[in-house]
C-alpha cells in the first residue's frame, strides 16, 4: 500500500511540474514571427538573391572568373567596327549553379559594385528556366534606312520572336545521378 501512495504522489508531483512549465512559457513574450504580416529583417552579412547594376559594370568578367560554379555570363559590347567597350551587352545568372558564396561582389572592381546580393529572402521559380535570369543592353539604331525600317514594319507581322533575346545555352545543365539504394 506504501508503494501505491508514493506511485501516487510522484504522478502527481510530474503532472504539477509540466503544469508550471506550462503556466512559465504562458506569460513570456511569443518568439514566432506571423510571417505574411510581419517579416523578418535579415542581418547585414545575409546573401540573398544576386543582383546586376549594367550602368556601373565595367565587364571586366572579373565576377565570372571569382565564381565557382560558374553561374555568370556576360559579353562586352562592342561597336560596329568591331572593337570592344567597357560596357556590357548581355547578363546572365543562373540561380540554379548559384551557391551565394559572394566571390563575385568581392572580385568587383567598380565603386559602387555593380554585382552584390541583396537582403531578399523571398525568391520563388516554378521551374528551371526561370532560375536564369538575363539582361541585355538596348541599343538605338542610328538612322536606318527606310528598306530597313519597311523590313521591321513587316517583320512585326510575320516573325515577332526573331528579336527576342534568349539566355545564353548551356547555362542550366541537369546532371545525372544514381538513386541510392
Amino acid at each position: 500500500m506504501n508503494d501505491y501512495f508514493k506511485h501516487v504522489f510522484a504522478s502527481a508531483s510530474a503532472i504539477v511540474q509540466g503544469l508550471w512549465i506550462t503556466l512559465r512559457y504562458l506569460v513570456k513574450p511569443a518568439i514566432t514571427v506571423q510571417y505574411p504580416t510581419e517579416k523578418l529583417v535579415p542581418y547585414e552579412r545575409f546573401r540573398g538573391a544576386l543582383l546586376f547594376d549594367a550602368e556601373t559594370c565595367i565587364a571586366c568578367n572579373l565576377c565570372v572568373k571569382a565564381c565557382p560554379s560558374s553561374c555568370i555570363a556576360l559579353e562586352n559590347a562592342t561597336t560596329e567596327a568591331g572593337k570592344k567597350v567597357a560596357k556590357v551587352a548581355w547578363y546572365s545568372i543562373d540561380f540554379g549553379k548559384c551557391n551565394f558564396c559572394k566571390l563575385c561582389e568581392e572580385a568587383c572592381p567598380t565603386k559602387p559594385k555593380s554585382v552584390w546580393h541583396s537582403l531578399d529572402y523571398e525568391v520563388l521559380f516554378a521551374n528551371r528556366d526561370e532560375m536564369v535570369r538575363g539582361w541585355q543592353r538596348e541599343f538605338l539604331p542610328a538612322a536606318p534606312s527606310i528598306a530597313d525600317r519597311a523590313r521591321e514594319f513587316v517583320g512585326r507581322f510575320f516573325d515577332r520572336k526573331a528579336k527576342a533575346w534568349k539566355a545564353p545555352q548551356g547555362q542550366v545543365q541537369i546532371q545525372s545521378v544514381q538513386a541510392r539504394r
